[in-house]
């Protein structure tokens, strides 16, 4: 794999099923811990077969042995961070794959924060019988997710979003052209 490699996404559930496959994932940078990939306007497949696209640039943050990958939306109005209680990723067949665990952890650009989809947890918790184990690790990682946040981790850090970003940007700019040749 190297910078420029263009991979997809695929997001499971606990059951093995999957959830929800983003058509482009651009590596941007290899790192011992994690692999940061940025995207824009991509095309989402949902499982049921919907389709929609994401609206705006986004930095992708995937680390080998946390329990969580983050994305940075950057939208007009600042840098909005979606992250994802998940296992940690694989990469197989040019896919990015993970378990998706339902808990989401919402930071906005003034700095609040919210943690979503507690009962869809809790659903699913009880429907795929996650161990007791299995909770504990994603209450921890919940807990390490947001820890990060309040120290400034990399991930958060606006100036090297943008700089992600930039890079992405470029990235794009050459596949197009040296489509045309």
């Amino acid at each position: 794999m190297c910078i420029g490699d263009k991979l997809q996404i695929q997001c499971y559930k606990h059951n093995k099923k999957v959830h929800r496959a983003w058509e482009e994932a651009i590596v941007l940078d290899i790192k011992k811990d994690y692999i940061v990939f940025g995207n824009n306007k991509t095309l989402v497949i949902e499982s049921e077969g919907t389709t929609w696209r994401t609206k705006e640039p986004a930095i992708m943050y995937f680390f080998r042995n946390k329990w969580y990958n983050v994305i940075a939306q950057m939208k007009k109005d600042g840098i909005y961070y979606y992250c994802n209680i998940a296992t940690p990723f694989i990469i197989e067949d040019n896919t990015i794959k993970y378990i998706d665990y339902d808990l989401d952890l919402r930071i906005f650009p003034k700095g609040e924060y919210k943690v979503l989809d507690k009962l869809e947890y809790e659903y699913h918790k009880n429907k795929m019988n996650y161990s007791t184990e299995l909770d504990i690790v994603i209450k921890n990682a919940l807990k390490e997710l947001i820890d990060e946040y309040k120290n400034n981790a990399v991930m958060f850090n606006e100036e090297k979003n943008k700089e992600y970003l930039d890079i992405y940007m470029a990235l794009k700019k050459d596949m197009e052209s040296s489509n045309f040749i």
